[in-house]
């Protein structure tokens, strides 16, 4: 509730209080827009740090063969990003067959980012950049044995995870991202 150069009743203030509403009030306008602008700016950041853990951004990768770094735990390699942002926290992914008879291989979590010997948070469309993968289970995948260079890379979606995006990450994606965010749908058989 904004309230410019009012008192607001004890009583108010209360059932506010109740309803868990906030109420602004300032003797100038400028005050009140600022307090209000800082609120909605805060209510947005807890909103994306929230959702953060679940939220996956698209990414569409081509490995360059010749920067294999390590080839597993952990899987260093040099890639080239085709479609959408690649981020850190990311899940990898290369599918080798139909998706419901298990054609996905997970290659782990993006533990880091490099771009010119430098560590970068994102990686956009068109960069070549060396990545850090993690396994996230016990399951140990091998470059050269469970994939090659010749498979993309893409991020490992899922309903949620888009859902996310679309909730609380609507600034940070471009029509492009989300043109690949249909495309990755359509590749895992997403609803």
């Amino acid at each position: 509730i904004l309230a410019f150069n009012v008192k607001i009743a004890e009583s108010a203030r209360t059932e506010a209080d109740k309803a868990g509403l906030n109420i602004f009030t300032a003797e100038i306008i400028y005050h009140l827009f600022d307090s209000f602008t800082a609120h909605r700016k805060k209510v947005l950041e807890d909103r994306k740090a929230e959702s953060r853990r679940l939220a996956v951004f698209p990414a569409i990768l081509e490995i360059i063969p010749q920067f294999i770094f390590h080839q597993k735990d952990p899987i260093v390699m040099g890639v080239k990003v085709l479609e959408g942002q690649l981020r850190k926290d990311t899940p990898l992914c290369v599918i080798k067959g139909p998706i419901d008879q298990g054609g996905i291989v997970d290659l782990g979590i993006v533990a880091g980012i490099e771009h010119n010997k430098k560590a970068v948070e994102i990686g956009k469309k068109g960069m070549e950049v060396c990545v850090r993968i993690l396994p996230r289970s016990n399951n140990v995948v091998m470059f050269g044995r469970h994939f090659d260079a010749a498979d993309k890379v893409l991020s490992l979606i899922s309903r949620e995870s888009i859902d996310a995006l679309k909730e609380a990450f609507q600034d940070e994606m471009k029509k492009e991202h989300w043109i690949t965010v249909i495309k990755l749908k359509d590749k895992f058989q997403i609803a």
